[in-house]
C-alpha cells in the first residue's frame, strides 16, 4: 500500500429531497483511501454506504464537498473531463449488470468500444481478462448460461477492461452463496496484489471485511463513526454501530445465558492456540459452550465465548488457573436460572 491517498473526500454532503421531506444521506464525510489498499465501508441498512461509494465516481453528485481522485477534483470537471476520469474507476454491483444479449467476451469489450478501441484489440484485451478471472473457456457463453459467481467474474473483468486504478465494489458478494463469496474475495485480493488496483468494498457483512480489508470505515447516521485498521476496530470497538456489527449477539450481554459457574472468554488477538480444547484435555473435564461469536483475522482470534465450568469447585479453579497461564482474558458472569 502506498502512503499517497488516491481518493480523498472532504466535507462531503449528500441530501435527497427538499424542505420537510429532505433526507441527509451523508453529512460532512472526510476520508482518505490510499493507493494499493483494500478498504472497507460497512454499516447497517440505511447508513449511507451505497450513496458514499456512488459519490466516489459521481454516479451520485454530492450536494457539497470535494471528491479528489489521484489529485484531481472531480467536482470541478466538465462532463467530458469526468468521463475521461471515470476510466480510472471500475465498478461492480450486487446485480452484476451484464448485457444479457451479449456473450461474456462481448460484455467485457463493451467499455472498450465506448472508448473507441479497435475491435481486434478490444477482443484480445477481453480474452486476457477472462483468463485472469478464470473464465477463459466461457468466452462465448451468455449471462443466462453462467452461475452467479461466473457472472460476477465477468463483471469484474469488464470493470478492469479500462485498466482502472480503483475498483469500487458495491455489495458485490451479497447475492452469492458463502463458498462463491469466498472465491470472489480471493480473486479481488489476487487482483489487488497482481495489478496494484485499489479496492473499495461496500458491504453490510462483517465477514467480508474480515476476509479482505486492511482498513475499514463504519458508517452510522450518515457519518463515519469509526475509522482504522480492521484488527484495531475488532479489538477495541468504540461506537454502538461497531458493537452491533462486530458482536450482533451483544458484547458481554448476549441473551444466551448458562446455569452454574459461567465465564465470558474474551479473545483480543493475543491468543493463537485452541485454548478451550487444550483446557479440556489438560484438566480432564468437559465444559459447556453456551454461546460463541469469534472471528479470525490474519490468523488471530477476536470475539467472545460463554462457557459453563464444572460444578466441582476444585476442577473449576484448575480451569481458571489454566486460562490465566494461557493469557486469556475472562469475566465471571452471574448464572441464569434454568
Amino acid at each position: 500500500m502506498d502512503d499517497t491517498p488516491i481518493i480523498q473526500l472532504r466535507g462531503l454532503n449528500k441530501t435527497f429531497g427538499t424542505g420537510e421531506k429532505q433526507v441527509v444521506a451523508l453529512d460532512q464525510i472526510d476520508l482518505d483511501i490510499y493507493a494499493g489498499e483494500i478498504f472497507g465501508v460497512i454499516g447497517l441498512s440505511g447508513a449511507g454506504k451505497s450513496t458514499l461509494v456512488r459519490c466516489m465516481n459521481l454516479l451520485e453528485r454530492p450536494t457539497a464537498g470535494e471528491v479528489i481522485l489521484d489529485g484531481k477534483n472531480l467536482m470541478q470537471m466538465s462532463n467530458t473531463e469526468l468521463r475521461m476520469a471515470r476510466r480510472s474507476i471500475g465498478m461492480i454491483f450486487q446485480g452484476f449488470n451484464l448485457l444479457m444479449q451479449r456473450t461474456a467476451l462481448d460484455n467485457i469489450c463493451f467499455p472498450l468500444e465506448l472508448m473507441g478501441v479497435q475491435k481486434k484489440k478490444a477482443r484480445v484485451r477481453a480474452m486476457e481478462l477472462l483468463e485472469t478471472v478464470g473464465l477463459g473457456d466461457r468466452a462465448k457463453a451468455y449471462p443466462a448460461q453462467l452461475s452467479g459467481g461466473q457472472k460476477q467474474r465477468v463483471a469484474i473483468a469488464r470493470a478492469l477492461a479500462t485498466k482502472p486504478k480503483v475498483l469500487l465494489c458495491d455489495e458485490a458478494t451479497s447475492a452469492l452463496d458463502p463458498t462463491t463469496t469466498l472465491a470472489i474475495l480471493e480473486l479481488l485480493k489476487q487482483l489487488n496484489s497482481d495489478l496494484g488496483v485499489t479496492v473499495v468494498v461496500i458491504t453490510h457483512e462483517m465477514k467480508v471485511i474480515e476476509q479482505i480489508c486492511g482498513r475499514v470505515a463504519i458508517l452510522a447516521h450518515s457519518n463515519i463513526v469509526e475509522l482504522g485498521a480492521v484488527e484495531d476496530i475488532f479489538r477495541h470497538p468504540k461506537s454502538e454501530a461497531a458493537h452491533k456489527l462486530i458482536f450482533p449477539g451483544g458484547f458481554l450481554e448476549s441473551d444466551t445465558g448458562c446455569a452454574g459457574k459461567c465465564l465470558r472468554l474474551i479473545f483480543d488477538g493475543n491468543v493463537r492456540r485452541p485454548v478451550v480444547s487444550e483446557m479440556v484435555l489438560m484438566c480432564g473435564a468437559p465444559v459447556n459452550i453456551s454461546y460463541a461469536d469469534t472471528k479470525t483475522i490474519d490468523g488471530q482470534e477476536y470475539g467472545h465465548m460463554l462457557i459453563q465450568l464444572p460444578s466441582e469447585e476444585t476442577m473449576a479453579r484448575k480451569m481458571l488457573g489454566f486460562l490465566d497461564s494461557a493469557g486469556v482474558t475472562y469475566v465471571e458472569e452471574e448464572a441464569k436460572e434454568a
